[in-house]
């Protein structure tokens, strides 16, 4: 990490002042700091833990798992369907508000026909609570709704924390027998080599060198620093 400069200001003699400058240091072992979190919000709307959240909780499973090239991006739009925002989910998506079982996209993620389910072979199939978090979304109205979620840099436990930034974010294309850029991350021995190679850090922090990820998006400043902090510490399956 480069340490700040820091200036101090000597008076020699009467009125003449001489610059100090403390040299730069560089300590390859620590990760480069993100900017500071802006998401740990103190005014707006918390987090009801029986709501299901459209840009905290929906989007970012579409994105990751949905929204990518050959599928249902703006670019590709397969059958029509865009699924990058609110507006293009509901108005391509087939999305029926207060009822799951009539929602084509509902229908899609719970299909057991593998032609016909979505993500399509040979990708995974979505988890149940990632299911559950769409279905209730839809039950609960379809709102275009978000909360102010408080993010806690002092928390980064894998099982915890990194776990579902993985599962939420990055795994729907990193993930089966074709990952994307061949980085698999569907187990934590796979997240812990994506981290100890520096491309999972340099990825989601968007750093010269990297791809981007997760695509069309970037990961909060909080995010990023639970990710740093976690692989800082040894990258323990806590």
């Amino acid at each position: 990490m480069l340490k700040p400069l820091s200036k101090y200001f000597l008076p020699l003699f009467s009125g003449i002042i001489l610059f100090s400058t403390i040299s730069c240091k560089h300590e390859p072992e620590t990760l480069p700091d993100p900017e500071i979190p802006i998401d740990t919000i103190t005014t707006g709307i918390p987090c009801n833990p029986d709501t299901s959240y459209f840009q905290n909780d929906v989007l970012p499973i579409l994105i990751s798992s949905c929204a990518m090239s050959g599928c249902h991006d703006a670019a590709s739009a397969q059958d029509g369907v865009v699924l990058i925002s609110y507006q293009t989910v509901m108005t391509t998506g087939d999305v029926r508000p207060g009822n799951p079982g009539n929602s084509e996209i509902y229908e899609k993620i719970t299909d057991n026909d593998p032609e016909d389910r979505m993500p399509p072979p040979p990708m995974q199939a979505l988890s149940p609570d990632q299911i559950e978090v769409i279905r209730k979304w839809i039950a609960q109205g379809a709102k275009n709704n978000r909360c102010d979620s408080r993010c806690d840099t002092t928390l980064f436990t894998y099982s915890g924390v990194i776990l579902p930034i993985i599962d939420n974010y990055c795994k729907g294309c990193h993930s089966g027998a074709t990952p994307s850029g061949n980085v698999n991350l569907d187990s934590y021995a796979a997240v812990r080599t994506a981290a100890e190679s520096g491309r999972l850090y340099g990825s989601v922090a968007h750093l010269t060198g990297y791809s981007p990820m997760p695509q069309g998006g970037k990961l909060s400043d909080c995010n990023i620093t639970q990710i740093r902090k976690w692989i800082e510490n040894g990258t323990p399956n806590d």
